[in-house]
């Protein structure tokens, strides 16, 4: 693609702390919800949604779940450390390394990694009445984060001692540790994939009963898995956002989702950015196969690989290639990895509109939201602060379709 210089100060605003929302509302769908049509702006509730949508519509949910990735261990001399995990490391494989038992190597961050000499981290700790103990050793570094080799002695697998012993690790811009309320808010209704150290919160608005509710109108539900990083946080620190190295994600996609949106092209709402980049990422996996005959998926999608499919290639095409090559290969999941970033310089391929909050300035997820509204961005968010809307993970939530002539 031809890169447009993107100035990272055009993505500015100013967010005063205390419109950040710190704790969840007591009920998810009472949250406001600011809707933009065509350059119309609606305000209404969260529980209104199944009035905003045309009936046949498809919503698209991220079911990743967060786990509780933080570990306060101790070192030889008993002062705490920090490890929070990122990702498995070997097996690269989040359910086969939660299932590990006895041992499992995971990229992490250290708080006070500098302080971390020698010998390993330790945590004593009891489980089914027993004594146990987990050890962290460091290994070598992968980018900014440590692999780190996890060996306890519990009769337990990895994901029942992180389970038992981890922290849910909450944004750093609500400038608190996380309590009792975060271990079930600060997850969707229908999470149930492990792998996240961030939630996909713009599904946290929603409960069964509205889930429910959008059934009864005729509206659908599908599922993706993104499990989302850490680097969902990163700030854009370039002038130009177009040399910002975005980060990489693991998503799975099933043949049966696949046929779901095919049927449903036209009339696909996602939730979530993550979501929208799970599914978007699919039109790029459907154009290698026109092209190389295969998705390549141990391939990550690349940054701007999305940018290159040209545009006279129809949407029902790339799926269409997609489910064609799983079915004739007996494939009913495919598991990749997607680094793409959305722009205001993005046609959408697969979406026709996205549920999302409110994100920080100069944000990559901003960026996103102005290639559905483009500059009316800034309206939107000045009438949500206008209008005492609150602000990122927990804060209120918005619906964007995305405009006819895009």
């Amino acid at each position: 693609m031809i890169l447009h210089t993107l100035n990272i100060a055009d993505f500015d605003y100013n967010l005063p702390d205390e419109r950040i929302a710190k704790f969840p509302l007591s009920e998810r769908d009472h949250s406001n919800l600011l809707v933009w049509r065509e350059g119309n702006i609606t305000h209404r509730k969260f529980h209104n949604l199944p009035e905003e949508l045309p009936e046949g519509a498809l919503l698209v949910f991220n079911n990743t779940r967060v786990f509780r990735a933080r570990l306060l261990m101790h070192k030889p001399t008993g002062a705490l450390l920090e490890v929070f995990c990122l990702e498995p490391h070997d097996p690269a494989d989040y359910e086969r390394a939660f299932a590990a038992r006895g041992e499992s190597r995971w990229r992490c961050l250290v708080g006070g990694l500098k302080k971390w000499k020698e010998g390993p981290l330790v945590v004593e700790f009891e489980m089914g009445g027993k004594a146990c103990r987990l050890e962290a050793t460091r290994g070598e570094q992968v980018d900014k984060a440590h692999v780190i080799t996890f060996r306890w002695d519990a009769d337990a697998t990895f994901g029942q001692v992180i389970e038992h012993l981890g922290r849910i690790p909450i944004p750093p811009y609500l400038g608190r540790e996380s309590e009792e309320i975060d271990n079930t808010r600060y997850q969707t209704v229908y999470s149930r994939v492990e792998g996240s150290v961030a939630a996909p919160t713009a599904g946290l608005h929603f409960t069964t009963r509205l889930i429910d509710e959008l059934h009864h109108k005729g509206v659908g539900t599908e599922e993706v898995t993104l499990h989302v990083g850490a680097g969902t946080f990163l700030p854009v620190k370039e002038a130009d956002a177009t040399n910002h190295t975005m980060h990489t994600e693991h998503f799975i996609i099933t043949l049966a989702a696949l046929r779901n949106l095919r049927n449903h092209l036209g009339r696909i709402i996602s939730v979530g950015t993550t979501s929208t980049r799970t599914i978007e990422s699919v039109a790029a996996l459907g154009w290698r196969v026109l092209q190389e005959g295969s998705p390549v998926v141990e391939r990550t999608v690349g940054q701007w690989e999305i940018y290159d499919i040209p545009q006279e290639v129809e949407s029902a095409a790339l799926l269409d290639a997609l489910i064609g090559w799983m079915e004739h290969e007996g494939v009913e999941e495919l598991s990749a990895a997607t680094q793409i970033m959305i722009t205001p310089h993005y046609r959408f391929r697969i979406i026709e509109g996205l549920v999302t909050n409110f994100h920080q300035p100069k944000s990559t997820l901003l960026l996103l939201i102005s290639a559905v509204v483009g500059e009316d961005w800034r309206r939107m968010y000045a009438y949500a602060m206008d209008n005492g809307f609150r602000f990122l993970s927990y804060g209120d939530s918005s619906l964007l379709f995305v405009p006819k002539n895009k």
